[in-house]
């Protein structure tokens, strides 16, 4: 019997559908967006879990020994919104940095953009690149979510692998 393959996980889906769930002003903000990860990551996006678009990936394992692969960024467009993932506890990590950010709002991982015009660009760049930072680094107290599809990096005990909020 084949394993069923994880909710998180990397397809071959095209980028564009994913895209186009956003609309009207918003649609033109997703390009935005995956113009700016794409510059700070290097890397061309992948779709995740079938509306995320991930750039770059790394392995994470728990002492338990359950693994697997996540996008080292990533954000998903919406028709409302679009949700930047970020390191958890950004809020907490680099709280002047959301005080000069704009209007948005956030939960554990996850940051939410009504309009990204409606932030500062440049803000929202360096909060990308410290999460990007984090990951990087291996600091397991800052795991990011994919609205709780996804388990923290290596390290963080299994309490930990629900992020509330999201």
């Amino acid at each position: 019997m084949a394993s069923k393959q994880p909710a998180m996980s990397p397809s071959d889906l095209p980028i564009a559908p994913v895209l186009d769930r956003a609309t009207g002003p918003r649609r033109a903000e997703a390009d935005e967006l995956l113009a700016l990860f794409k510059e700070i990551s290097g890397d061309e996006p992948v779709v995740w879990a079938g509306r995320i678009l991930g750039f770059g990936q790394y392995e994470y394992r728990y002492e338990s020994g359950h693994g697997g692969i996540a996008p080292l960024l990533a954000f998903a467009p919406g028709p409302s919104h679009h949700t930047i993932y970020l390191a958890s506890g950004f809020a907490e990590r680099w709280p002047e940095l959301l005080e000069k950010l704009g209007k948005h709002r956030s939960s554990k991982a996850c940051l939410y953009l009504t309009r990204l015009a409606s932030v500062d660009q440049a803000i929202l760049r360096e909060l990308i690149e410290k999460s990007l930072q984090a990951t990087l680094s291996d600091d397991t107290t800052m795991n990011s979510c994919f609205n709780c599809l996804r388990p923290a990096p290596a390290g963080v005990p299994a309490e930990g692998l629900r992020n509330e909020g999201c």
